[in-house]
């Protein structure tokens, strides 16, 4: 089964879109332009063509190489720049591997996405130079990805390269827009309220599992998985109908969702399987509905009481539960605009607020 993995280190990201280079003009120099100078002139060049305003909104994802997803991004930046009139948008891709695989077309037409360094830097090149530059991390959690996205303005902050103007970084003013479920209370009632006025039909009718990805227990960062923990309890405030389990998250994958929805004692009816991810990409795609099926009179379950191999649809479908194509519910949550006003909302709250204190009023307290 297809699974996104983190990479090794954020910095890889920006290293990496397409596999080309290439030369500079003046043959008797014999100059290779690396990738990174490749890159940065696109950027550069795009956000000089399509400079509007005096300020700019970045939104940041994870990536995906479906075009679902692309369809899903591509709202999003429409309705931001509704949204936000006096503010440039761009979108930008964290991972690595997937503006990799997006410049090569997999599944998809080809597509240039790049890291978020590359943009922070157009942003501050001259003939441009925002006032104001607004990071809005579209990650659900605030985990190991939404710290690299901490990371990125740090660096940004900091002068990491030393190729920004000192003086304009004493004075840009940078605003950094949180994760759907920062707030342990207010974010995760929020969702839950408006996730349950979405699916209230479909939690009469069966179970809804919700299917996010979570971070490995070693990188569990500001221990941001409690956050599924926390949504489950408050849907079922709702409907005992409603859990939510992940991909990655020790002790929460589809066995142990199993494992609560039988101590509630539901051995029979329908499970519709939704992805908890800003969008419906390879996991949703493959690891909630694909056709993935270890079953051999039986799953065997690895030492973490996962059964590999096999799809959220079929896992259930075994078990004895209506779970098939057509309780696939395939929708990223960016695809719904109830859910995707809550990030909009983080990002009227930065801008409303204080500059930036990037670090410590960023990170979760519980």
């Amino acid at each position: 089964m297809k699974k996104i993995k983190f990479l090794m280190i954020a910095m890889m990201a920006i290293c990496v879109a397409m596999n080309f280079t290439a030369c500079s003009d003046d043959d008797d120099d014999n100059t290779i332009d690396n990738n990174y100078t490749i890159y940065q002139k696109a950027v550069n060049e795009t956000v000089k063509s399509q400079k509007k305003n005096s300020k700019v909104i970045l939104l940041v994802a994870f990536g995906s190489t479906w075009q679902q997803a692309y369809d899903a991004f591509d709202t999003t930046v429409d309705a931001y720049k509704a949204a936000f009139p006096g503010y440039d948008v761009f979108l930008s891709f964290s991972s690595a591997i997937c503006i990799n695989r997006a410049a090569a077309g997999e599944n998809v037409k080809p597509r240039n996405f790049y890291a978020p360094p590359f943009w922070l830097t157009a942003f501050a090149q001259d003939g441009v130079k925002y006032s104001e530059i607004v990071v809005q991390s579209l990650q659900v959690i605030p985990g190991e990805e939404y710290t690299r996205v901490i990371n990125y303005i740090k660096d940004f902050a900091n002068n990491a390269n030393g190729d920004i103007d000192d003086q304009y970084l004493a004075n840009v003013t940078l605003k950094l827009g949180v994760p759907l479920l920062q707030d342990a209370v207010k974010d995760v009632n929020e969702v839950a309220t408006r996730l349950n006025g979405l699916y209230t039909n479909q939690a009469k009718d069966g179970v809804v599992a919700f299917m996010g990805h979570g971070n490995p227990d070693s990188y569990d960062t500001y221990k941001a998985n409690v956050r599924y923990t926390q949504l489950e309890n408050a849907l079922q405030k709702f409907n005992k109908n409603y859990f939510v389990g992940t991909v990655d998250m020790m002790g929460n994958f589809k066995t142990h969702v199993l494992q609560r929805m039988k101590a509630f004692g539901i051995t029979s009816g329908k499970v519709y399987c939704h992805p908890l991810m800003s969008i419906d990409g390879d996991h949703g795609h493959n690891d909630m509905a694909g056709d993935d099926d270890a079953w051999d009179n039986g799953f065997e379950e690895n030492e973490e009481g996962e059964v590999e191999d096999t799809s959220w649809k079929m896992y259930f479908h075994h078990m004895g539960y209506t779970c098939d194509n057509s309780t696939m519910i395939e929708k990223g949550l960016l695809e719904l605009p109830a859910i995707r006003q809550i990030w909009m909302d983080h990002t009227k709250d930065a801008i409303n607020g204080e500059p930036l204190d990037y670090y410590h009023s960023k990170n979760p307290e519980e």
